[in-house]
């Protein structure tokens, strides 16, 4: 995949709102949307934006885990499995 395919200024957005839409849906790609040369917003289809949010909420159980490793809040699995059952 060539980046550069995905990349498009504002005015280009506005005047294909439609095939922007299939196309992002369609390939699951997003789009990088310009404004006087500068990378401003990026254009995403809903299922990828889930998958993402999902993804980052992910991410921050693992550093939070890391965070309490690295803070000595743990305890032997047997003593929390101990715990549950």
């Amino acid at each position: 995949m060539n980046i550069k395919e995905f990349i498009r200024p504002i005015k280009y957005l506005e005047s294909n709102a439609a095939e922007v839409m299939n196309t992002v849906t369609k390939k699951h790609t997003p789009m990088v949307i310009t404004h006087n040369g500068e990378a401003k917003m990026v254009v995403q289809d809903i299922e990828s934006y889930y998958k993402l949010k999902q993804s980052m909420g992910m991410l921050k159980l693992v550093l939070m885990g890391k965070k309490q490793i690295d803070e000595g809040k743990t305890k032997p699995a047997d003593q929390v499995f101990n715990a549950i059952f």
